[in-house]
């Protein structure tokens, strides 16, 4: 039977609020991620700020922090010289900061009044990401099922083995990729619980074109997946790809989209397209249906500060 950490936040206060984004945090402090490695770079040069990324976002109303493991895996940091024992290393120690983070902020009894002790979910990145050409916003990539399996897994293990409560199995763009890390997560920690979420081109459809409902009845199928939903996707897709996922799974939705801007791969920047009010769209998300709730890309500390704010204000459930 999986053990699900989300149960307890659900019963207790009916949401868990997520982090934000995390490469983009550190790049507005001052950070120059310009490198395949995006946020793993600072694993290897400066995992002190990630720590207090992670540590501010817990301050300002988290309930789980993402780890920086996004876009390391262990082909990525053979680039840099790195064997395997040595990215495993890299990518054990992304967890360790955010776990640092997460007792350091509850060891503060201020912190506990009216919260529950945090969780640290391992981000686990797309095959895309570790292309850096913005294929995780395609799903074009050229590698077949058995090709994703084999990537995915060395590294689940790696994260399953780390001290993280879940795994965050994030920004999918293609259903046969989703396929891929169930097997992989089924072969080598069949007991890890998971949330996975997609990435969507509009309000019906992943970015390789496949239903986001397609995605989410494969995804909540297995016994493992204890969240599912979206992550990534404008704002402005949110609540027409709630009710898709709400029409074919009872299991908690999860969501946590971008500010609204675009980015170009090309470019490498991003392109604004509006902003959004994430307190009051988080209580919007909360009433279509998501439990999770948080932000990804060009979001900040302030914006999930408003989440929390805004979800605290729902009356919180019986019992």
């Amino acid at each position: 039977m999986i053990n699900n950490p989300l149960e307890p936040f659900l019963t207790s206060q009916g949401y868990v609020v997520l982090d934000g984004g995390l490469a983009t945090e550190l790049e507005r402090r001052g950070a120059d991620l310009r490198d395949p490695l995006w946020s793993a770079r600072l694993l290897l040069e400066d995992p002190e700020l990630i720590y207090q990324v992670h540590l501010d976002y817990y301050a300002a109303g988290a309930d789980v922090a993402t780890s920086a493991s996004y876009q390391a895996g262990f082909a990525e940091l053979a680039r840099r010289g790195l064997n395997a024992h040595q990215a495993a290393q890299v990518m054990r120690l992304s967890v360790e900061l955010a776990c640092r983070a997460r007792d350091d902020f509850w060891a503060a009894p201020e912190n506990r009044r009216g919260r529950r002790r945090p969780l640290v979910a391992a981000s686990v990145g797309p095959y895309g990401a570790v292309l850096a050409n913005g294929a995780e916003y395609t799903g074009d990539y050229g590698l077949d099922m058995r090709g994703l399996v084999d990537f995915h897994a060395p590294r689940l293990r790696v994260l399953a083995e780390s001290g993280a409560d879940l795994l965050a199995c994030e920004t999918i763009p293609t259903l046969v990729e989703a396929e891929a890390l169930l097997v992989a997560l089924e072969t080598v920690c069949p007991a890890m619980p998971v949330w996975m979420s997609f990435t969507c081109r509009d309000g019906v459809h992943l970015w390789h074109g496949e239903t986001l409902a397609q995605a989410v009845t494969t995804a909540a199928a297995s016994p493992q997946v204890v969240a599912v939903g979206i992550n990534c996707t404008a704002p402005r897709w949110v609540e027409s790809l709630l009710a898709a996922a709400r029409g074919v799974t009872g299991k908690p939705l999860v969501v946590y989209p971008n500010s609204g801007e675009s980015w170009d791969a090309a470019a490498r920047t991003w392109i604004a397209c509006g902003t959004t009010d994430f307190g009051r769209a988080a209580l919007a998300w909360w009433d279509a249906g998501a439990r999770l709730i948080g932000g990804c890309c060009r979001t900040t500390p302030d914006d999930i500060r408003a989440v929390r704010a805004a979800l605290s204000t729902l009356q919180r459930p019986a019992g």
